[in-house]
């Protein structure tokens, strides 16, 4: 029996590279523009203070393979955002 909830694979990500922790996921879509408009809020409303300040980068990433036998492959690195665009993701 196959259950599917999507009904299109979630295959890409923005990834938080930290210099003192392990990586942490900001968000999964569908396509690279769609992580690409969702993560500057998800890493402003995602993350607390102290750990922006350790984060080293971002990472968009891409599903190569199977659903359950595959790997993320780095795609390209993505722009930490500041305060100042949370300031105007608010105004929006």
């Amino acid at each position: 029996m196959l259950v599917t909830t999507e009904s299109k694979a979630q295959g890409w990500r923005a990834v938080a590279v930290f210099d003192d922790r392990p990586d942490a996921l900001l968000v999964i879509g569908r396509s690279s523009t769609q992580v690409r408009q969702l993560y500057p809020e998800a890493f402003l409303e995602g993350l607390e203070d102290e750990e922006r300040d350790h984060v080293t980068s971002i990472q968009l990433q891409q599903w190569s393979g199977a659903p359950d036998a595959g790997r993320w492959v780095l795609k390209s690195t993505l722009k930490v955002p500041t305060p100042v665009a949370k300031a105007r993701l608010v105004a929006a």
